[in-house]
């Protein structure tokens, strides 16, 4: 039998304009779900890390099936 073993992922977005984050925040949870679908673990969380900076990652603090915000 083998280990129960997650991979957590992160990706970093960068926008240079307001407009452009609810798209580019968008494509990047979507891509976390596709990913989490296939090892139900943990949720999502969005970090703004600075002004058109964020990172959205697996968490196991946010629950499977959730996407939780937060700012650093």
């Amino acid at each position: 039998m083998s280990p129960d073993v997650h991979h957590h992922r992160s990706l970093s977005v960068v926008v240079d304009h307001a407009h452009e984050i609810d798209a580019a925040l968008g494509r990047a949870i979507e891509t976390l779900q596709q990913t989490a679908v296939a090892n139900p673990c943990c949720g999502i969380l969005v970090t703004r890390e600075a002004a058109g900076q964020y990172t959205v990652a697996h968490d196991t603090s946010v629950p499977f099936g959730f996407t939780q915000q937060r700012i650093a």
